[in-house]
């Protein structure tokens, strides 16, 4: 039987009914770590004596007519920023590379709750802080469609895993494009939930034992199919634990009835930030085919919102919370340079430098800002049910590791951008905290996939996984890259 880009789900099925065998599923990832990880360095800590200790107990239940859940006995990597207890979780800091949790991530024990056995981390960015995967304990990871260019970050080590076959599911975070970035480049589907669904107690950073949640950054499922989407985030959503006495969550329904009445609108390129003509294409194809099924699309409408003033206000915060784990002398520096500059600067080397800097007063008036903007989309999202947009302007790139991330640049159309450009088609819809599936939407004319981001009104997570679920039935599903489909 078929074990090879199987959903997770219908692994749990066959393996409770005894089609297959959890060992025998577990054996399979582990070989195919083994053939194909030394080229993509996706990989970079297992479990296995653990996980052949769980997957046998597993089959053992499952005799026994025992249901451990809808992932029983289905073994999956996790990001290594999630803590795993008993497993290493460095998140690509050099003081962590001995680190063993006691404790799981509260997302990570879902998933083990619900069935799975973790049997590896992937790989992340040096404190998940970039949009490629490398840091000096586990080295650089690798595109399976193309080793020579980036995977993503920091969820590229669980993209690229899931694009190669390394693994059947994955949990990513993201609170700069973290999932929906390495989905675009691997061309597979992930899905940044709502802001505040799924606990993200136990993500380093901030780390073990942390009770606060901090603020914009978000936990949720990547995939190969929708299916897989959908019910790993109904295994993740949910309050916290502290929480979870006092109230309980029910996602509404998709917002549409059927395809024909089904409100697109499409934000495929802006000035604010141009977008590749080869993603552009590949997003124009994506509203073709909804246009083709039926639905109502629409090229022109947009949000009543600033682009450029909603990307300041977004890097403000986001610095804000990264500056959480910085030390005082940093945050002073930061102080100092902002008093010292020009008012008027808005390059993004002042805005990181102001947010790290923010007082709280000064964010109380950022996120006063933030709370209209989340406005104008509640608007936006009365005529539509979902905006397509990129999840970001550029195909997977060669990897560029030089330690100045603002001095990194992108060719873009024939014209050199600044690398952190990459923050602001994801932080245009991650501001608002709203829910983006990231679907795959074609091939670049050199082979290298392309993603679109389908958003819709905060909570609407449904809406957008049943739009993705229209688009993978009806233009692109995932396909394996070249030399991975055996």
């Amino acid at each position: 039987m078929q074990i090879l880009y199987r959903s997770a789900f219908e692994l749990a099925r066959d393996i409770k009914s005894g089609h297959l065998s959890s060992v025998q599923v577990l054996d399979f990832f582990l070989d195919r770590v083994a053939r194909f990880n030394d080229t993509l360095n996706a990989v970079v800590a297992l479990d296995t004596e653990r996980a052949r200790e769980r997957a046998a107990a597993a089959d053992a239940a499952a005799a026994r007519g025992e249901d451990w859940g809808p992932l029983h006995g289905v073994p999956v990597t996790i990001k290594d920023a999630f803590c795993t207890a008993g497993l290493l979780t460095v998140s690509g800091i050099p003081e962590c590379r001995d680190n063993i949790p006691a404790t799981n991530a509260a997302a990570v024990q879902r998933y083990i709750d619900a069935g799975a056995i973790v049997f590896g981390k992937t790989n992340v960015p040096f404190m998940t802080a970039d949009l490629q995967s490398f840091n000096e304990i586990y080295g650089v990871s690798n595109n399976p469609w193309n080793p020579a260019r980036t995977c993503g970050g920091s969820s590229g080590g669980a993209a690229a895993a899931l694009a190669a076959g390394l693994t059947p599911l994955e949990l990513g975070s993201d609170i700069g494009g973290s999932i929906r970035t390495p989905s675009h480049f691997n061309g597979v589907f992930g899905h940044k939930s709502s802001f505040g669904i799924v606990p993200y107690a136990g993500h380093l950073p901030p780390g073990e034992g942390v009770l606060t949640e901090p603020d914009l950054t978000v936990a949720g499922p990547m995939a190969t199919c929708v299916d897989d989407l959908e019910h790993a985030l109904d295994v993740l959503l949910g309050p916290s634990a502290s929480d979870a006495p006092a109230w309980q969550l029910h996602l509404p329904p998709p917002s549409f009835r059927d395809v024909a009445s089904l409100r697109v609108a499409v934000w495929a390129d802006d000035p604010f930030c141009r977008v590749d003509s080869e993603v552009l294409r590949c997003i124009n194809s994506v509203a073709g085919t909804l246009q083709h099924l039926g639905a109502q699309v629409d090229l022109e409408a947009r949000p009543d919102i600033d682009p450029e003033a909603n990307h300041r206000n977004y890097v403000l915060l986001l610095t804000a919370v990264m500056a959480g784990t910085m030390p005082e002398s940093v945050r002073a520096m930061a102080a100092e340079a902002v008093a010292a500059a020009d008012p008027a600067d808005n390059s993004d080397a002042m805005l990181q430098l102001r947010g790290v800097a923010l007082s709280h007063s000064s964010w109380q008036q950022e996120n006063e800002i933030r709370l209209r903007t989340r406005a104008a989309w509640s608007r936006f999202f009365e005529d539509f049910d979902v905006l397509l947009c990129p999840c970001v302007h550029v195909p997977a790139f060669p990897h560029d590791h030089s330690p100045d991330m603002l001095q990194r640049r992108l060719m873009v159309n024939g014209v050199e951008r600044p690398y952190v450009d990459l923050l602001r088609w994801a932080g245009l819809t991650l501001n608002a905290y709203l829910p983006a599936t990231a679907v795959p939407a074609g091939l670049t004319l050199d082979g290298l996939p392309v993603g679109v981001q389908v958003v819709s009104r905060y909570l609407g997570d449904r809406t957008t996984l049943a739009v993705a679920r229209l688009l993978e039935r009806h233009h692109r599903a995932f396909t394996a890259p070249p030399g991975y489909a055996q």
